[in-house]
C-alpha cells in the first residue's frame, strides 16, 4: 500500500486533497509501485522562489519542484519501503496558470501533482521522446478520474 501525505503550508483553502491522493495513488499503481511514501506540499510563490533559488540556482517561482530522494544515494531505505521524496507546488503558480490555460483550478493542481509523481519515479522532459513518454501517462491518469483541459 502506498502512502501520499499533502500538506498546505500556503495560507489558502485547500479543498482537492482527496483528489489528488487518489491520481497519485492511481499513477503509482500503473506504474506497479508498492509500499512506496512520498510528500506533496502546498505552498506560496515566496515559498518556491526561495527553494528554486536555493536547491536549483534558479531565481524564480516555478509550479512545481520535486526532489527524488531515491537519486541521493547517501540515504539508507528500507528494503520494504520506497521513500520516493517531495512534491512542492505553489497554489500562487497554479492559479496563474488554470487562468492562463483557461481550465479549473482542481484540473492544474492535478497535473502538477501527477507530473511531480512521474518525475519522483525517474521521468523526465528533457527531451522529444522522454517528453512524449511522460506526458502521455500523466494524461491517461488524468483521464481516468475525468480530468481534461
Amino acid at each position: 500500500m502506498n502512502e501520499v501525505t499533502i500538506y498546505n503550508e500556503a495560507d489558502e483553502e485547500f479543498p482537492y486533497k482527496e483528489i489528488i491522493e487518489k491520481i497519485v495513488n492511481k499513477a503509482l499503481e500503473k506504474e506497479g509501485v508498492e509500499n512506496a511514501r512520498c510528500s506533496i506540499i502546498i505552498v506560496d510563490n515566496s515559498y518556491i522562489h526561495k527553494l528554486n533559488k536555493e536547491y536549483r540556482e534558479i531565481d524564480r517561482e516555478t509550479d512545481v519542484i520535486s526532489f527524488a530522494l531515491e537519486d541521493d544515494k547517501t540515504i539508507i531505505i528500507p528494503d520494504d519501503i520506497r521513500l520516493l521524496g517531495d512534491i512542492y507546488i505553489s497554489i500562487d503558480k497554479a492559479e496563474e496558470q488554470a487562468k492562463e490555460y483557461g481550465h479549473s483550478l482542481k484540473r492544474e493542481l492535478c497535473f502538477l501533482a501527477v507530473h511531480g509523481i512521474y518525475h519522483l519515479l525517474g521521468y523526465n522532459h528533457e527531451d522529444e521522446e522522454d517528453a512524449k513518454i511522460m506526458f502521455k501517462k500523466q494524461e491517461e491518469v488524468l483521464m481516468e478520474y475525468g480530468i481534461n483541459r
